[in-house]
């Protein structure tokens, strides 16, 4: 049994792509930095995290869930056309598509950003679709297009990505990176398009039709994205596999949330998105109030919390139960320290009328636990992070 097992980890290291990440200052932290921070969620009050948008009301538009990117910390590095574009993109498991900024946009947020130039590729392919992408209560809209997308030296040919025209407002101003580069299922795609990671898979590129996930808990550098195989010197044991529940995000079923044996959250299941775009963990908003009470949180600003700095080796871990085991995730990962020393609570609240009990699991969980995106068996692997 032995044998299998080291065999399996070979088969899962085949092929192996491994592109590197950098973590990067925050929005929240650029704005904070800029003392624009208040200004900003004023005019740009935080809504839901996502909209199923289930009925399109207009079929020449393209709509995507909305997303918040506020504490987005990790960035990756892709070209499009030829001879290449560089662009930093979220490598976002809650989406689906690839969009960057156009030479085209002339709104602020455009002009402070690395901007695609069609005339400057001998491979740029307009397609005459135009789309809309929601996020809170900004909308950044544009055309899609095909063209050579390079990462990690995979060269992926005639990929459909966006292209924007317009960001309005001073959403993606004070952002680090460019655009955005969707991982999840193709159902949250533009309409009659193929994600990356897909094409990747259809065109031979990568060996597994899977991708992992190690995000670095301090360092910028380090953290990596594996496509098409895993590397275990990652992770510490071995993986546990969860069934994806939903495959539109990377969804999963839950047992339940706890503080010292008792269920706190979560009581009787509830569903989980394993989330690389978003770095808070986020849930119903009455629970996430009952454990900023129970870890002894006080309101801040703008729907966040604080904890005292000097309580936090006294607060106990919480302990996230996915189908029979336990992930416990102490108080060093989810009270975040800032550079202004105050220490925030890393929950929100968050409540979505279609889906009550769904809880996202950001950054702050994946910097602890390694986690594999398995497409061909629809399910995800988690491991403790080395």
């Amino acid at each position: 049994m032995k044998g299998l097992g080291v065999l399996g980890l070979v088969a899962l290291s085949e092929c192996l792509v491994t592109i590197p990440l950098m973590k990067i200052k925050s929005m929240r932290e650029n704005l904070q930095e800029n003392n624009v921070l208040d200004d900003y969620l004023e005019k740009y009050p935080y809504s839901l995290a996502y909209k199923f948008l289930d009925n399109r009301p207009d079929p020449g538009v393209a709509y995507e869930p909305m997303r918040n990117y506020l504490d987005v910390s990790y960035v990756g590095s892709v070209s499009i056309g030829t001879p290449p574009q560089d662009f930093k993109v979220v490598l976002d498991t809650g989406s689906a598509d690839l969009w960057v900024p156009s030479v085209y946009c002339r709104s602020g947020a455009c002009t402070s950003h690395s901007s695609f130039d069609p005339l400057c590729s001998s491979t740029f392919l307009a397609s005459g679709q135009l789309f809309n992408l929601v996020y809170g209560s900004a909308a950044i809209s544009g055309f899609l297009a095909y063209d050579t997308v390079r990462i990690g030296g995979l060269v992926d040919v005639a990929q459909a990505f966006g292209l924007s025209l317009q960001e309005p407002g001073n959403f993606m101003k004070h952002a680090v990176f460019d655009g955005i580069l969707g991982l999840s299922y193709p159902s949250l795609a533009f309409p009659g398009t193929t994600p990356v990671f897909d094409n990747l898979w259809r065109q031979g590129l990568i060996g597994q039709n899977l991708f992992a996930f190690y995000l670095s808990r301090n360092e910028e550098k380090g953290s990596v994205l594996m496509l098409g195989g895993v590397d275990p010197s990652y992770y510490s044991g071995q993986l546990t596999w969860v069934p994806v529940s939903k495959p539109s995000y990377w969804q999963i079923a839950m047992d339940s949330i706890s503080i010292n044996g008792k269920v706190i959250a979560c009581d009787g299941g509830c569903q989980g998105i394993i989330d690389t775009g978003t770095s808070l963990l986020s849930g119903p908003a009455d629970h996430v109030l009952n454990i900023q009470k129970l870890i002894h949180a006080q309101p801040y600003d703008h729907g966040q919390y604080v904890v005292d700095c000097d309580t936090i080796d006294a607060l106990p871990d919480i302990l996230f139960t996915i189908n029979g085991v336990e992930y416990p995730v102490p108080a060093s990962a989810y009270v975040r320290k800032s550079h202004s020393h105050t220490c925030r609570s890393g929950f929100e609240g968050l409540d979505h009328p279609f889906y009550p009990e769904t809880w996202v699991l950001g950054d702050i969980f994946l910097r602890l636990y390694f986690t594999v995106f398995d497409r061909a068996n629809n399910r995800i692997g988690l491991a403790p992070a080395a």
